[in-house]
């Protein structure tokens, strides 16, 4: 996971420094000298990490203590502070047009994943009431356009393209034209992947550029491509100028430095990033969540969108409806099972909330949920919304028509009646925010049946 290596390294630094009811000089310069090395290993261009450190130093020494917080907390603060600056300060959003189409152009390396990325980014403003129609300008690479149109397909998004032409120029022309014939107010370019070193395609780009007059280009860089991303970054921004960086597989064994990097060093913002490989799996990049997210500070607001955009309101109605009169049935883990699978990976989640980063040995297989569907999923309608009814044989039954063992069957069941019971306390609480205070870390150690 991005920012895996470097999340703990800060993690246990702010932890031992964070409760000093006095911090020295001496104390400073070690802590910055581990944060500096932390940021290094995570492949953070050096002379950002050089300034980032003599920032915060500076405000250190130099800070007046607040009464609320311990001189340590104080220091972990401005770290926190620094690191939200470092990524870019504040949410950066698309420039929509007043007057439809807005049209943004995707550029990039090839492999970078800009044909999913327009996908997954007009899956996402299509969630925001916008109408896209994709744009297939990639002529050289085989099966590109092919692929622009499965995902469109998959996606029920129009994706206008032209086969028999090579001028991309062309191409997008036709494209503006079809899009204001048709109402589509946001029209995404999805272009060839090319090195940045090669002129002629770089000048295709230019072109491209001055004939469709985008107004937003924005780069798609892979994570993962590390020191070499701000490269990347800064030649595209030299050579056509870009608008925004869109970050992909950051949810990849990658130590985040291009994150960390590409902000200050092109003074272009990462407006979005892709944490997976489903065409939902995309997300507006929030500085101050992903700095908190680091720190182990959590990202609540994050869980509640995602919940938001899982859950219907009727659906949460009809919840609390049943949760009242005390008729949570196996029928309604199941849905909510499912729909809490539309926010992400369980692990994901679990690590937006406030201290389980702490949990360095937290482990939560997914695969396990597709057991518990299983052994649901044999039960036979009268069992799931009367437990009782399981015997030993029906247990066994269960067992051998969702593939797994009876003690399994035994462990889902107990689990069940526990939830059950959580289920019930939470009609006196205050919902979702007391839920999630009370949530002990250490029931969730080794997650499994």
């Amino acid at each position: 996971m991005a920012f895996e290596g470097l999340s703990s390294r800060l993690q246990s630094i702010t932890r031992k420094f964070g409760g000093k009811a006095r911090v020295t000089e001496q104390d400073l310069k070690e802590m910055l000298r581990e944060v500096k090395l932390a940021l290094l290993e995570a492949d953070v261009n050096y002379k950002i990490v050089k300034d980032f450190i003599s920032v915060i130093q500076e405000k250190a020494l130099g800070q007046d203590v607040l009464k609320s917080l311990t001189p340590g907390q104080q220091v972990v603060k401005i770290v926190k502070d620094e690191l939200v600056e470092l990524l870019g300060g504040t949410e950066s959003k698309i420039n929509f047009t007043p007057n439809p189409p807005t049209v943004i152009m995707l550029v990039g390396l090839q492999g970078s994943g800009k044909t999913t990325t327009a996908g997954k980014l007009a899956n996402l403003l299509r969630k925001q009431g916008k109408n896209p129609l994709l744009v297939a300008c990639d002529v050289y690479r085989p099966a590109a356009i092919k692929q622009l149109q499965v995902v469109g397909k998959s996606l029920n998004i129009p994706v206008f393209a032209n086969e028999e032409s090579k001028d991309v120029t062309h191409i997008a022309k036709q494209a503006l034209n079809i899009a204001i014939s048709k109402l589509n107010d946001v029209v995404i370019i999805d272009t060839a992947g090319r090195l940045h070193i090669d002129e002629e395609l770089m000048q295709e780009l230019k072109n491209l550029k001055a004939n469709t007059k985008p107004h937003e280009i924005l780069l798609v860089v892979d994570a993962m491509t590390g020191q070499d991303a701000v490269n990347v970054a800064t030649s595209f921004n030299e050579a056509i100028g870009i608008d925004g960086v869109v970050l992909t597989k950051l949810d990849g064994d990658t130590r985040g430095g291009a994150a960390l990097s590409v902000k200050k060093v092109t003074s272009r913002p990462i407006k979005f990033v892709a944490t997976g490989e489903k065409l939902s799996d995309i997300e507006v990049f929030h500085p101050e969540r992903m700095a908190s997210r680091i720190l182990g500070m959590g990202d609540v607001l994050s869980i509640i969108e995602k919940a938001e955009e899982a859950f219907s309101e009727e659906e949460a109605i009809k919840l609390e409806q049943k949760l009242r009169k005390q008729e949570f049935d196996l029928d309604d883990y199941l849905t909510q099972l499912r729909q809490m699978k539309k926010m992400g990976s369980f692990s994901s989640i679990l690590k937006m909330i406030p201290g389980m980063n702490k949990l360095k040995d937290i482990k939560v297989d997914d695969k396990e949920f597709v057991k518990i569907e299983a052994i649901i999923c044999s039960m036979t309608q009268k069992e799931k919304r009367n437990t009782k009814l399981l015997n030993g044989s029906r247990r066994k039954r269960i067992a051998d028509g969702a593939g797994v063992t009876v003690q399994e069957v035994n462990k889902f069941m107990k689990s069940f009646e526990m939830t059950q019971a959580m289920m019930k306390k939470m009609q006196s609480s205050k919902g979702m925010k007391n839920m999630l205070k009370g949530i002990n870390p250490e029931a969730l150690k080794d997650f499994k049946l």
